[in-house]
């Protein structure tokens, strides 16, 4: 599983609507409003690198009201519930 980290600039008056859209593309897992320099941040996770070409700049760059992308790609995922799982292996209750 390949996860991207999608930095995404929208017309400000049309977030709601625009995050709305966004997350309803397939290998979107979620899309947050944020503050700061983006106004929006979504997760993108699917099976291939051809998958990625297709959801971002193939559907999530074309949304209407979408301006500006910067897209990051997960080397590694750490998460507390990896973690939580790692570490209760072998342990009964």
């Amino acid at each position: 599983m390949i996860t991207a980290i999608v930095l995404i600039n929208t017309d400000v008056d049309r977030i709601p609507e625009i995050a709305e859209a966004i997350a309803a593309i397939e290998g979107v897992s979620e899309v947050y409003s944020v503050t700061g320099t983006y106004d929006l941040v979504a997760m993108v996770r699917v099976r291939s690198h051809e998958d990625l070409a297709e959801v971002i700049p193939g559907r999530l760059n074309k949304v209407p009201g979408v301006t500006n992308t910067e897209t990051h790609i997960a080397f590694r995922t750490y998460s507390q519930h990896d973690l939580e799982a790692a570490f209760s292996l072998g342990l009964d209750g």
